[in-house]
């Protein structure tokens, strides 16, 4: 019976040291006179960050039209590789709160370690509950070491509370989802759907809120069935009903360059069901400074 009480204890400190950790691991993370949280903000794009001293920075992202995300960057030199726990502790000031794991991390090719939507929400989470987002890795600067990265929650509310404001004002798309567009037609129609309305009501919405966007070009296509000049008429009244839609949206005219090509360029060269209805289109360009 003593040597299996004995058995026992060694195993459970076994896995209570391996879930512990590590007591003589290198830590970096800002004291509370250190830790400042700084917001950039835009209509395109909210970006929470706070410098980790000696190591770096700690960046969530959130661009239109895209999910959160969070990203911490190393200065060059410490050598980090493989993967990380990702954890959430208590900050110095809640003592007896146990710490959470998240799930694991992989270090980029750079030394980064990007973080998807998922954990980037609850380590936002964490630290407006007052805790702290940790790394915690084996590899510090080449050598077996391990190394503890941490967000500190100090000076984090009033940050946060900016932070949503600017998610709440954020536009519905960005450049890139909106910089090359094609809308479909039924065969010799050109009247607009719904759904073609409501993608050219982000493009409108995009540009009128973008100042760098100096040209928006529509072009207006057929597919190859029926008379040459029909298509081309069909083309340009296509062209010409999205130009009009995005004039009535704000969108500014002398901005718009609008042209019609009727059959002349096929999306394939295949005449079959498939490219034909693809063919049946009309494409919007933006160009920006």
């Amino acid at each position: 019976m003593g040597r299996m009480y004995l058995m026992f204890r060694g195993v459970l400190a076994l896995l209570l040291s391996s879930l512990a950790l590590p007591v003589m691991a290198a830590v970096f993370v800002a004291s509370i006179d250190q830790s400042k949280w700084d917001l950039e903000a835009s209509k395109f794009n909210c970006r929470l960050s706070q410098q980790i001293p000696m190591f770096g920075e700690g960046v969530f992202n959130h661009e239109a039209g895209e999910m959160l995300n969070f990203t911490l960057r190393p200065l060059q030199g410490h050598g980090l590789q493989g993967k990380a726990q990702l954890l959430v502790q208590a900050s110095p000031w809640q003592p007896g709160i146990p710490v959470r794991s998240l799930g694991v991390v992989k270090f980029a090719t750079n030394g980064e370690i990007p973080v998807d939507q998922k954990y980037a929400r609850q380590m936002l989470a964490g630290l407006y509950q007052g805790m702290m987002p940790t790394f915690l890795a084996r590899n510090w600067s080449g050598t077996t070491e391990s190394v503890r990265i941490g967000l500190s929650a100090a000076n984090f509310p009033p940050a946060y509370e900016a932070y949503s404001q600017c998610v709440s004002n954020l536009l519905p798309v960005n450049y890139r989802q909106i910089a090359r567009t094609a809308v479909l037609f039924p065969s010799a129609q050109w009247q607009l759907s719904d759904s073609t309305k409501a993608r050219l009501d982000l493009i409108a919405i995009y540009v009128t809120n973008d100042d760098s966007v100096n040209s928006v070009y529509v072009d207006g296509h057929s597919d190859a069935q029926g008379r040459r000049l029909a298509n081309r008429d069909l083309s340009k009244k296509r062209a010409e009903a999205v130009t009009a839609y995005l004039e009535k949206q704000g969108v500014n005219p002398e901005m718009i360059v609008t042209r019609y090509h009727g059959e002349r360029y096929p999306v394939a060269q295949k005449n079959n069901r498939a490219t034909r209805e693809r063919s049946r289109r009309v494409t919007i360009r933006l160009d920006r400074d």
